[in-house]
């Protein structure tokens, strides 16, 4: 199968997630959801918090939630940049929740020095979190 594979290397300042040869990868561009195989047209395009699929080389798929960032396609290697990556079996539902109402309340009181942009992006990033992690029966 390594023939029908290509790299995938998913970086956050932080640290390298993902590093590995891979045979599909579905994201969410901001356009919608795009999926990669190998020999995909060279490609740069800005992600949006959503799902991120990630087909390994024994066809296991893997399930990350992912806050936005770029995904890049050059001569069968795929390089996502990520604001942030979170495996599903690493979100911690009660957490993002809490995460969610925090942003929810700022965005009702909107006092004097609300960032109201990053409100709503630390809302949408929890809320992905929430739903990516329970669309797998995770609670």
């Amino acid at each position: 199968m390594a023939d029908k594979g290509f790299r995938l290397t998913v970086l956050t300042q932080e640290k390298t997630a993902v590093d590995k040869t891979v045979l599909s990868v579905i994201a969410p561009g901001t356009e919608g959801y795009l999926g990669v195989l190998r020999d995909h047209a060279p490609l740069v395009t800005r992600l949006q918090p959503g799902k991120l699929t990630v087909k390994d080389e024994t066809g296991n798929e893997e399930i990350y939630a992912i806050s936005g960032g770029f995904l890049e396609v050059s001569r069968n290697t795929v390089t996502v940049l990520a604001d942030a990556i979170e495996r599903t079996d690493e979100i911690d539902v009660a957490r993002a929740e809490a995460a969610a109402e925090r942003a929810r309340r700022r965005l009702q009181e909107r006092a004097e020095n609300t960032d109201v942009e990053r409100a709503e992006l630390a809302l949408k990033r929890a809320l992905n979190r929430i739903h990516v992690r329970r669309s797998l029966g995770g609670s």
